[in-house]
């Protein structure tokens, strides 16, 4: 289906087959239009990464669009302008600076959120016409020490693995990853392979006791950073039970005796690595022989091994001990990382790597500069390709900061939160001379720093391809026109390079056109035979089989995994199966590993490990999912988990208000004591930014130190102090949607803004009391205070603002734990006219008798925690009663855990439940 033209409105109701947008696991999605709105999305049960199943996250992404919050007109120096004046202007900047600095002073910084053929134009506009190596994405921050990692040992950037195998594997091994929040469609197709497969374990690896192992048969906690020592253990101990594969070796592989030597010299036993990695002895024995034993492994890393300082050396450790032991290109078995964005591998396929060309080429691969200049030579323009790697995120963000670098382009991505020393990074873009910036929400962090804004198409307006973490090229479709004046990015960067002299190399007329020129590209002179480079071997990265499709064939396109060519048109889903090689001799090679801890060390000052991650409804920097007030329910604000020892040391309490200290800044949060989380150390999410709170950016924890390899910062390593907050007051703020667009009460000390269905709530605390309430909010908010409740004596509050009959304001002074539940004060926000029962009720915050339902645990139904409590003491005592009753569990089923510990915690309170007269005891 393709989307109505702007300003025309489709009467029928029509499906579109597309992706998700969110996780690596690239699901399919069944989206419904009706009259011009996206009016759902439902999982595409054809689709082979998911076959019908959806997070909460996804099947909420039909409330996350909308005009309210997009960019919709171009801007130059804060000005809107036609699109002709900006694109003017831009290239007009660009060719400026250019020329007075050189091509190297241009920059790019891109997104994993771009499509492939997005990708693919900048790559070329930037390294090909521009002249610049330093382009660069936000894939660098999540996945390169696994890029590094596989190309040091298979010669490619080339996952080995597809889902099926998580199916087929008798034992996954799940190293630095929370599967089921962050990844949790591919979470659930493991639960169900073991409910099917009796046999098949599950070991979680992880600092953290996280949801993921609700379903695991053995935990090991291990201390951050040792990994390394882990694997290396894990060879050495193969090695004297002589269980590895020495067939293997010896045919397909090289490298090995270092590799084993490093590893006996580093942890040669059970007990040192035991000591080395804090955790039990015999239960690190027993991963090691479920390992060795089986043939048919899978292990799963992603950012807990990936976002370290020697993280390269981390996927390789995993990587030696699948080629050590045979257990690679075969059903169920692999080195399996899991990516964090929809298309973090599309954007590598196309060269979207600052030490990348294109097509899987290096500036060192043989040939290659010739062979991609010769390709994208045209009758009369020349490609002007650098001649080596440019600037990784972190360096390019440096080079800014230094001068080097004039013009930054940044694309879909947030680098004022999202890299690490934000402060740094947003100094350093405070005196870039041009900064251009194509987004397609109006309010972002970076947004301030731009000379030149772009507004771009967003997700159900984007038409081209992903390619998720098993290498399945899949759909995006359009199926509604963008809002305002938007335009797609491929479109934006082609109208900008024909303004710079490339028109003839950039006359694209639509995304299939682009698509087939890449996939010319990794079939063109690929391999020895046809090749003019001589002993130039096969890249293993070839989509030439999808040459030609057409505008039809393309648009018809069904998910397909790389490499698709004539000799494999239907695709490849196991890589390596023959045990050849993309390296020049054929050969896999097992790299020596000397582990390494982190690189940010603990203090005297900073006594506890922070680690940073993902929470389960939230995406990146919530510029998508805080659009959909259910997905805010779960963790509506932002916290930091500690173990109790911990919060009792600093003097902190669950519920509590925080503030975590590093050396380069501070992170303000609710505090969550847990027994998940191992003494001296500290998680705290990523997500919250400063368009929804005070001084909660993760990022402002984290020094900027990278893998010297791989480039990706040490974001899971930081170290920080402890303490409280210290308050005078707290109060709860809903007010509704456009009331005031002035926020006064955000110099309190802390603040969290939590989107809500027709109002916003706010989360206020300050360290200075507040002597006349009434006064103060007549500072803060309009209209005059309706109905007011108030006792000096301890300081609580309630107040409502009613004007022409409808709820304006209602503010509570006290902590947290006090509130109502706050769907029915949301409710009445929603009404037209109060009815003089409701407003009777405003100050209590419900009607009278009805039962708060508490914290949400499931966000696909909204069924709160002291409802599930009361149905688990009436005697749903399982899962599958508790769904019954309530829904709960019985769509994405990421809120099952959460479900299975109330149900432990309630046990004793339940009772028995009676059997009904036509049940048989």
């Amino acid at each position: 289906m393709r989307g109505a033209k702007a300003g025309q409105q489709s009467t029928t109701t029509q499906q579109a087959k597309t992706t998700c947008p969110y996780c690596g696991v690239g699901c399919g999605v069944t989206a419904t239009v009706e009259a011009g709105t996206l009016s759902a999305v439902e999982g595409d049960r054809e689709h082979p990464a998911n076959f019908g199943r959806l997070c909460v996250k996804g099947s909420a992404l039909h409330e996350t669009l909308g005009q309210q919050g997009r960019l919709t007109h171009p801007r130059v120096d804060g000005v809107e302008v036609s699109w002709d004046t900006a694109l003017s202007t831009t290239a007009e900047r660009l060719n400026t600076l250019r020329a007075e600095h050189g091509n190297d002073t241009v920059a790019a910084y891109l997104s994993g959120q771009l499509l492939t053929e997005d990708y693919y134009v900048a790559n070329k506009l930037f390294k090909g016409f521009l002249g610049t190596p330093h382009l660069d994405t936000n894939s660098r921050l999540c996945m390169a020490s696994a890029v590094v990692g596989y190309k040091r040992a298979f010669g490619a950037d080339a996952v080995p693995c597809n889902y099926e195998d998580l199916e087929e594997a008798e034992l996954i091994v799940l190293v630095g990853s929370n599967l089921a929040w962050n990844h949790p469609v591919l979470y659930q197709r493991i639960k169900v392979a073991k409910e099917r497969n009796p046999l098949m374990r599950l070991v979680v690896i992880d600092p953290r006791v996280t949801d993921s192992c609700e379903i695991a048969d053995l935990y090991l906690g291990i201390k951050p950073g040792s990994d390394a020592y882990l694997f290396n253990g894990l060879l050495a101990w193969m090695a004297k039970r002589r269980k590895l594969d020495t067939l293997y070796l010896e045919r397909h592989t090289e490298g090995f005796d270092d590799t084993l030597a490093v590893a006996q010299q580093t942890a040669n036993s059970v007990a040192e690595v035991a000591e080395a990695c804090d955790v039990d002895p015999e239960r690190l024995e027993t991963f090691y022989y479920w390992f060795a034993s089986q043939l048919h492994v899978v292990t799963l890393y992603s950012q807990g091994v990936n976002q370290s300082a020697s993280g390269t050396d981390k996927c390789n450790a995993i990587i030696n001990c699948h080629l050590a032991g045979g257990k690679i290109g075969l059903p169920g078995a692999g080195p399996f990382s899991i990516t964090g964005q929809p298309n973090a591998m599309g954007g590598r396929e196309v060269g979207g790597l600052a030490n990348q060309l294109a097509a899987h080429m290096d500036y060192h691969t043989p040939g290659a500069l010739d062979l991609v200049s010769r390709f994208w030579t045209t009758d009369s323009l020349t490609p002007i390709l650098p001649e080596g790697p440019g600037y990784k995120a972190v360096e390019l963000f440096e080079a800014i900061e230094r001068g080097e670098i004039k013009a930054l382009w940044v694309m879909a991505t947030n680098p004022a939160i999202s890299l690490p020393d934000a402060a740094r990074v947003r100094a350093a873009l405070e005196k870039c001379p041009l900064v251009i910036v194509s987004e397609c929400a109006a309010h972002t962090d970076l947004l301030p720093y731009a000379d030149i804004v772009l507004p771009a198409s967003g997700w159900s307006e984007k038409d081209g391809t992903v390619t998720n973490s098993e290498r399945r090229i899949s759909r995006q479709r359009g199926m509604l026109p963008p809002p305002g004046e938007a335009r797609h990015d491929w479109w934006i960067m082609c109208e900008v390079a024909k303004r710079l002299g490339f028109a003839e190399a950039f006359n694209y007329a639509h995304p299939w056109e682009i698509f087939d020129e890449h996939a010319k590209l990794s079939g063109f002179e690929n391999g020895v035979d046809n090749s003019t480079v001589p002993g130039n071997p096969q890249r293993l990265f070839d989509i030439s089989g999808l040459v030609g499709l057409g505008r039809d064939g393309y648009d018809a396109l069904a998910p397909i995994q790389w490499p698709v060519t004539k000799a494999a048109p239907h695709g490849t889903a196991r890589l390596f199966e023959d045990g050849e090689f993309a390296t020049a001799n054929g050969r896999a090679k097992l790299l020596a590993i000397k582990p390494q801890g982190p690189e940010q060390a603990l203090s005297a000052a900073y006594p506890l490990r922070l680690n940073t991650g993902r929470i389960r409804d939230q995406w990146h920097t919530m510029t998508r999912t805080a659009r959909s007030p259910r997905l805010m329910n779960h963790r509506a604000e932002p916290f930091m988990d500690v173990h109790p020892d911990d919060a009792h040391t600093a003097g902190v309490t669950d519920q509590g208000l925080a503030v975590l200290t590093a050396a380069k800044g501070e992170f303000r949060a609710r505090v969550r004591v847990s027994n998940a989380q191992r003494r001296g150390e500290v998680f705290v999410p990523i997500h919250w930014t400063d368009c929804f709170t005070q001084q909660a950016r993760s990022s402002a924890l984290i020094d900027s130190i990278t893998d010297p390899l791989s480039g990706q910062p040490e974001s899971k390593h930081g170290a920080v102090a402890l303490a409280p907050l210290a308050t005078d007051w707290q109060a709860t703020l809903l007010i509704a949607e456009g009331t005031t667009e002035s926020t006064p009460w955000c110099t309190s000390a802390y603040w969290t803004r939590i989107p809500m269905r027709g109002c916003q709530r706010w989360q206020l605390a300050n360290t200075q009391s507040v002597n006349d309430w009434l006064a103060q909010l007549k500072m803060w908010l309009p209209g005059d205070v309706s109905v007011i409740s108030q006792d000096p004596t301890n300081g609580r509050l309630r107040a409502a603002c009613v004007e022409n009959g409808q709820l304006r304001w209602w503010l509570m002074v006290g902590p947290p734990k006090e509130l109502p539940g706050l769907a029915w004060l949301e409710a009445r926000f929603n009404e037209a006219a109060l009815s003089d029962t409701h407003r009777r009720r405003l100050l209590a915050g419900c009607d009278d008798g009805a039962a708060d339902t508490g914290p949400v645990v499931c966000s696909c139904h909204q069924v709160g925690q002291t409802t599930i409590v009361s149905a688990i003491r009436e005697g749903d005592t399982s899962v599958e009663a508790l769904g019954a009753r309530l829904a709960c569990g019985t769509q994405c089923g990421s809120c099952i855990p959460e479900l299975k510990s109330l149900i432990e915690e309630e046990r004793p309170n339940a009772r028995t439940k009676q059997p009904l007269a036509t049940e048989v005891v």
